[in-house]
């Protein structure tokens, strides 16, 4: 079963899973995002997405970390079988940001919608499911930091699905996960909700942030979605 929990200085999230968790999952996020250029509004959303799914594929493939889980099968149960059989599964792990985790769940939502308008049965949908349980699982996780006023908040729009990300300035993903690496454990845990809200509600600093990156993409006749920002990420991040 797919598992969200913390990472010990509360500086991502730690994605768990056995192979088919991981790649259901990923199976799910590629039906409902579709082909490249389907939603060009959602280009960089959908681009942001998929950095997370590359996260995910690499895990599934041994590549992050390995750890083993117990299976619920005893000597017992293998003795009255006449079974000889392992007593742990081989889960797969991987470390993501908190910011990048949560944009990508609020992002699911705005592909989640244009999913659902062209299925007969929307809510019974086997990919849909398997991205609320993401959803779900990144929310259980949140509750164990988020106070009881800010994780209210942050469900209510993700539950109904108040959240747009539409020509998003992906790069503002960028500056918050800097910002988050840099703050003392002490600090994220302060600053875990106000985060998940301002990728949420987008507030009057993310505002002025994409005026900011139209007014360069205008100088360089880019797009949106396709201005790099300068800053780069430290090689080595202690989670």
């Amino acid at each position: 079963m797919l598992s969200i929990t913390h990472t010990k200085n509360l500086t991502g999230a730690i994605v768990s899973g056995d192979y088919w968790d991981i790649d259901e999952l990923n199976h799910a996020i590629y039906a409902v995002i579709g082909e490249e250029g389907k939603y060009y509004d959602l280009e960089g959303s959908r681009a942001r997405i998929l950095k997370v799914c590359h996260d995910f594929r690499q895990a599934s493939q041994g590549e992050r970390n390995i750890e083993f889980v117990r299976n619920g099968l005893h000597k017992d149960s293998m003795k009255e079988h006449d079974l000889v059989a392992p007593e742990k599964n081989v889960y797969f792990t991987v470390e993501i940001l908190w910011p990048e985790l949560i944009f990508a769940a609020i992002a699911l939502n705005d592909f989640i919608k244009l999913y659902q308008k062209k299925h007969s049965f929307p809510l019974l949908d086997a990919h849909v499911t398997t991205i609320r349980k993401f959803q779900s699982a990144i929310g259980a996780s949140l509750s164990e930091t988020l106070d009881e006023e800010e994780f209210q908040n942050f469900m209510k729009l993700l539950n109904n699905q108040e959240t747009n990300v539409h020509k998003y300035a992906i790069q503002f993903v960028d500056v918050l996960n800097l910002n988050y690496i840099k703050m003392t454990k002490e600090q994220r845990e302060e600053s875990l909700g106000k985060y998940a809200l301002k990728l949420a509600i987008q507030d009057n600093e993310y505002v002025a942030f994409r005026n900011q990156v139209i007014k360069s993409a205008n100088v360089t006749k880019s797009t949106i979605h396709d201005l790099a920002l300068t800053a780069e990420y430290p090689e080595d991040i202690e989670w």
